[in-house]
């Protein structure tokens, strides 16, 4: 047997080439297969871009992350619960394995959900794994948006994606709720009973609306399966359809990124899809499936073996929809009672209406209209793939946190009741207390956000100009101390001044260059107003003339600190904060 070395390297004489190792017959043959599909397909080239694609790497992108993964566990915990949940509002004698309940009489889609809880292996925590990755998912979505919304990255030419996202937000709501409204116990037929309740407070076709989805007069028969028709084809179709246009304008896009040393709005600092995101993102989302089952294994979420099935007569006392639904509940309890009125022989109950039917989709109006509000505004038509700092757009973040506080402020009213008796306090008293908040609590909250964001921008400019405070005290010749700063701006400081300086905008002059007065629209007025409204407080980055006149001001002690002395002028260290 002979064996055959390979000459070291440095044994490899001038014009020689290192012979490489011949691929394994695994890699020939997958390399074989991805030519076959090359060759029908020609997913090589679009394969190639999007594994070579670069993501920056901050904790606070995986929030998006996290929501879809949440997703992909709902579609997967879905799928598994379709094959023994029964939508079927037909009735039936429950005789299954939970004692309490054996021998009473419920609807088929009832039944079959303590089926699934009590009979089938792995059933309950499946069941409890869908129901906690939902609300993951909204959770989720909502601080995703967030982050969005606060750091910028909603502006062009990301607006498309904006509205996308606050599409899919809107409808994840209405998709939990249809999903919690399957299991026809006391619980979720309560909140459709509600439901029913709102539709009816449409004007004018609130009868023919309820008539039309419940199949004739409530509770009727068809809703169950319609629901679930919704909930396991229509919605997920179009939800998942949005993801997809979400991700793909993602990867055709320059991805946003925070400021930072070699950041600039022509790059991105990162890693490729290929081999290093691939493997983390792989990775995020078993921690974030581990994480769920772990959760669903310890805390009991929607026990309806507790409720019982459905019976229009009673209501479960103490009922509360999920959290995402809270605000409009809470919106319904603060309105007056006084906005229900007859108009043209049609009794208008706006006390409900507008609570139960219009605030919801108003929201994510507001919601997807405002980067093309500021962009009108602010009259900002760049493209922006470097993100702001919170501190840096005082007015933007100050209406992000009114209108979280608003939302707040109606999602505690919707447990007024459970307040007033946990309390021992009047329920009127509280709804009032709420009612006053929502009209004080957002614009305050928008004056303390704003005066905390200027306060931190006026920090970061005295950080530039006047250095970092070192603790050394300096004694001149003549007496005086002072202590030395560090003014050098290194690289973590850079984001102190990478933002762009902002004016607010300014009417034209009353004439023009031929003596003529000018005609200034209300239109015109009403946009600079909005302008000073934004800008009006501004504190713009330190320029590089202010930072050399900062310097100048500083150069007779430095100059004294750096002089080599052995006489009574050499500087004294006499102390440290």
């Amino acid at each position: 047997m002979s064996t055959t070395t390979a000459r070291p390297a440095d044994a490899l004489r001038e014009g020689d080439t290192p012979v490489e190792a011949a691929p394994s017959g695994a890699a020939r043959r997958v390399g074989g297969i991805a030519g076959w599909v090359d060759d029908r397909t020609g997913a090589a080239k679009p394969v190639g871009y999007l594994m070579k694609k670069v993501f920056p790497d901050h904790w606070s992108f995986m929030l998006g992350e996290i929501a879809m993964y949440s997703m992909i566990i709902c579609l997967i915990t879905g799928a598994f619960l379709t094959f023994w949940f029964v939508p079927s509002a037909g009735h039936t004698v429950y005789d299954g394995s939970f004692v309490p309940l054996r021998g009473v009489g419920m609807s088929e889609a009832y039944a079959s959900t303590l089926n699934i809880s009590f009979d089938i292996k792995g059933g309950l925590i499946i069941r409890q794994i869908h129901h906690w990755a939902a609300l993951m998912f909204i959770v989720a979505l909502t601080v995703h948006m967030f982050r969005v919304f606060f750091t910028g990255a909603f502006r062009k030419p990301r607006e498309i994606n904006w509205v996308i996202g606050t599409v899919l937000a809107l409808l994840a709501i209405v998709e939990g709720f249809a999903g919690y409204s399957l299991p026809d116990d006391l619980l979720s037929g309560t909140g459709i009973r509600a439901m029913a309740g709102f539709v009816q407070t449409a004007p004018v076709i609130g009868t023919y609306l309820v008539y039309g989805i419940f199949g004739g007069p409530f509770p009727g028969e068809m809703i169950i399966p319609r629901l679930y028709s919704v909930h396991i084809l229509l919605l997920p179709a179009i939800l998942i359809g949005l993801f997809t246009a979400h991700i793909g304008l993602v990867f055709v896009q320059k991805h946003t990124q925070y400021p930072g040393p070699g950041r600039t709005n022509e790059n991105v600092v990162g890693f490729p899809v290929m081999p290093v995101y691939a493997a983390k993102a792989g990775g995020f989302f078993f921690i974030v499936f581990g994480v769920l089952a772990m959760i669903s294994a310890l805390v009991q979420i929607n026990p309806v073996w507790a409720y019982g099935p459905y019976d229009p007569s009673p209501v479960t006392a103490g009922s509360q929809p999920d959290w995402y639904m809270g605000f409009a509940d809470g919106a319904l309890r603060l309105l007056p009672g006084w906005l229900e009125f007859e108009f043209w022989g049609y009794t208008l109950s706006l006390n409900i209406a507008l609570g139960a039917l219009v605030l919801l989709p108003l929201v994510y109006t507001v919601l997807g209209i405002y980067p093309f509000v500021e962009r009108w505004v602010t009259k900002d038509d760049r493209e922006h793939h470097l993100l702001d700092r919170p501190r840096n757009n005082p007015v933007r973040t100050g209406i992000g946190m009114a209108g979280i506080t608003a939302y707040s402020v109606f999602m505690f009213a919707a447990g007024n009741d459970i307040m007033a008796i946990k309390l021992g306090m009047s329920i009127n008293d509280i709804t009032w207390f709420f009612r006053i908040g929502l009209f004080v609590l957002p614009p305050l909250m928008f004056w303390v956000t704003k005066r905390i964001c200027l306060s931190l921008q006026r920090r970061d400019r005295d950080t530039v100009l006047h250095g970092r405070e070192t603790g050394t005290i300096i004694r001149t010749p003549d007496g005086k101390f002072f202590e030395r700063h560090d003014t050098e701006l290194t690289a973590d400081q850079w984001i102190l001044v990478q933002h762009d300086p902002v004016a607010p905008l300014e009417l034209e002059t009353e004439v023009d260059e031929h003596g003529v007065a000018r005609k200034t629209s209300r239109f015109a007025r009403a946009k600079v107003a909005l302008s000073r409204f934004y800008f009006a407080d501004a504190v713009n980055p330190v320029t590089p003339a202010e930072l050399a006149a900062a310097h100048h001001h500083g150069e007779e002690h430095e100059a004294i600190e750096a002089a080599p002395s052995t006489d009574e002028s050499e500087p004294v260290q006499v102390g440290r904060h």
